[in-house]
């Protein structure tokens, strides 16, 4: 006989999102239920987001370094110490372990199950756990699904066989291949592209697009080519993989691809992913199996009557971005908390607005921020648009003191006209940090005729945003 408990809040993941949410309903007095049957913590924390930025953080630094007159002459080495940068790597991932992290949400009034969760008809999630033994949640308002996405792997000859690294095994790494094969275009690609290449591997990049990075300004992806070549990255472009073959086990891989035959030590996948919906029981409740869980911006399933099912972050298909999963997982804790008290919401209240607005940061050399929309997303969409760029340091000689060899590049697109800014790029050492000012102009819907006035302080990298804004003018 199954066990059964009720709780107010079933929350199906426990990645960066779902533990948001939790986090949230608990203080807000909400009995929750977490369950997770991996780590808990997700993808982002250990296999994503933080290993990969904690390998990039050392390159990025050295390659600094050797820039910097001064500096670079106190450099004896051709690259950073591998070990260590895998030493700091192992304690940002915690090891690998939840045990901290589980217990940190159970102190908090959290009821963590570790096991596979599964949806079985309304407000009704069965967890089943590594001995075969079952649990059964009820939910009194909500379940939210928070399931996350796994590596698409293609099917080629050979590929499966060839075991080939995804994100975890990348991540995690414990050597650097000395020769390694990837295939992708997106950010995690590039990312990678540029993690082995400054840890050493001599690296080729299978494209099967025309370009790098397709969904950002023109100019960006070809910064981002340029600089990944001049790393000693071999870039194919309009190119697939074909097959692959490793006789032994750990030995090294025969790849082909337009004819071509290559050998390598290790085949890295960076081709998508899939959202882990296909078995989590949504027939049940009357939605598509392996697919998206389609929500408004109440978060709330498409197609789920009474609108108890929520769904969040990757998982929506809305966004996959880490940060973007720990906003909704943080709204939808408010969301449902309000109805739970009887509130009935109207349409924009404690709405997501994530839409149009995202912000992304891609950690290449130079690093590439992407705010809202593209000119030609912009226009897509039927905004009359103009747009503004600048180069660096051209336009900002200051920023030269920062290193040598500075090269930067920035553009806004501003609808006509209300002057309001639809949209940021900037590529350039460090720019990172300006992704917060244009993510809050965008979504203030602030006018480039008022940005002007936001004087940058001298001598910072915000001051790229100078020759972007001086032409701007409330006179006619």
């Amino acid at each position: 006989m199954k066990a059964s408990k009720d709780f107010d809040v079933v929350v199906v993941g426990a990645g960066v999102g779902g533990v948001a949410a939790v986090r949230k309903l608990v203080a807000l007095g909400i009995a929750v239920a977490l369950v997770e049957d991996r780590l808990a913590g997700g993808e982002c924390h250990y296999f994503g987001c933080n290993p990969s930025k904690t390998l990039l953080r050392p390159i990025e630094v050295f390659n600094l370094a050797k820039a910097v007159p001064g500096v670079r002459e106190t450099i004896s080495g051709e690259r950073v110490d591998v070990a260590g940068v895998f030493a700091k790597r192992d304690a940002i991932i915690e090891y690998l372990s939840d045990q901290d992290r589980v217990a940190s949400l159970r102190q908090a009034g959290v009821t963590v199950f570790h096991g596979f969760g599964r949806l079985s008809g309304e407000r009704t999630v069965v967890v089943t756990c590594a001995d075969d033994t079952e649990t059964v949640l009820m939910a009194r308002h909500a379940v939210v699904v928070a399931t996350g996405t796994r590596p698409y792997i293609p099917e080629i000859p050979g590929l499966a066989q060839a075991r080939p690294w995804t994100n975890r095994d990348f991540t995690t790494m414990t050597q650097v291949p000395l020769r390694a094969l990837l295939v992708g275009a997106g950010p995690v690609s590039v990312e990678f592209a540029t993690i082995l290449a400054g840890l050493g591997s001599e690296v080729t990049l299978l494209v099967r697009a025309k370009t790098l990075l397709r969904n950002c300004e023109p100019e960006a992806s070809e910064m981002v080519t340029q600089s990944l070549r001049s790393k000693g990255v071999k870039i194919h472009f309009e190119t697939e993989l074909s097959a692959a073959i490793r006789p032994a086990a750990g030995g090294p891989v025969t790849a082909t691809f337009h004819d071509q035959t290559i050998e390598v030590d290790e085949i890295v996948l960076a081709a998508g992913r899939c959202t882990n919906t296909d078995d989590i029981g949504l027939e049940t409740v009357g939605l598509s199996c392996g697919e998206p869980i389609s929500v408004n911006d109440h978060l709330q399933a498409v197609g789920v009557e009474a609108g108890w099912l929520y769904a969040l972050g990757d998982t929506t298909g809305r966004a996959r971005l880490s940060h973007i999963s720990t906003y909704h997982g943080r709204l939808v804790a408010e969301i449902i908390a309000a109805r739970a008290a009887g509130r009935d919401l109207s349409e924009n209240e404690l709405a997501a607005r994530d839409a149009g607005n995202l912000a992304q940061v891609i950690y290449t050399e130079p690093q590439v921020v992407r705010v809202g929309r593209t000119e030609s997303q912009a226009r897509a969409e039927g905004f009359t648009v103009r747009t503004r760029t600048a180069r660096y340091p051209d336009a900002v000689s200051f920023l030269a003191l920062y290193r040598d060899g500075f090269d930067g590049w920035a553009k806004l697109v501003i609808e006509v006209p209300t002057n309001r800014l639809l949209g940021a790029t900037f590529v350039g050492p460090q720019f990172s940090e300006l992704a917060q000012a244009a993510t809050l102009a965008v979504l203030a819907k602030v006018p480039t005729t008022l940005l002007r006035h936001a004087v940058a302080p001298h001598p910072t990298v915000n001051q790229v945003w100078d020759p972007l804004l001086a032409e701007e003018s409330e006179i006619a």
